[in-house]
């Protein structure tokens, strides 16, 4: 699989928010390998670079003009607007799964339903090894400032302190998984 092919039909080549993206992605790529080498983990290491460099192909039709996105959906949807990008591109249902359940440390129906999130009311909770994993990589990295800047620990667990108590039991959980081996 080309992540590369998919990404071109959506972003033009040379645009800051290719540019943007692809430094992203490699960095939650790199980081996502590295962490399961640390842990030992038995999971293909191709599906990994390719979903996290896929995993927020949705934002393209996103409004966030800080990070050149210049569309008209909330930034919240860019995970299911990917799932539904790479369900039309006819890629394995992993890679779409790996989009909609990276945001935060996932999201639940009732997280979804009781802050009127513009998201279907589904729980949207990394449930795989590799969706766990790319979700985990992520939130060492943000698309705002230096997007190769790695996140402190702490500062990752404040983040999601943000969003509540639920949310950073959930990163801790992640957390837990892929340093306890």
């Amino acid at each position: 699989m080309h992540y590369e092919l998919v990404l071109s039909k959506y972003y033009e080549e040379g645009s800051a928010l290719l540019d943007l993206l692809l430094t992203h992605s490699e960095m939650v790529a790199r980081k996502a390998i590295a962490v399961a080498d640390s842990a030992n983990l038995n999971i293909n290491r191709d599906f990994i670079f390719n979903a996290a460099m896929l995993h927020d192909i949705g934002i393209f039709k996103c409004n966030a003009p800080g990070i050149y996105c210049y569309g008209e959906e909330p930034y919240i949807r860019h995970g299911i607007i990917g799932g539904e990008v790479l369900r039309k591109e006819g890629l394995d249902e992993a890679y779409a799964r790996v989009c909609e359940r990276h945001t935060g440390a996932g999201l639940t129906a009732k997280e979804i339903a009781e802050t009127g999130l513009p998201l279907p009311h589904l729980n949207l909770l990394p449930e795989s090894l590799e969706e766990k994993l790319i979700c985990y990589a992520d939130k060492f990295f943000s698309k705002s400032g230096d997007p190769k800047e790695e996140k402190s620990l702490d500062r990752v667990r404040k983040s999601m302190a943000k969003f509540g108590i639920d949310s950073l039991n959930r990163f801790d959980v992640l957390h837990a998984i892929f340093t306890s081996r």
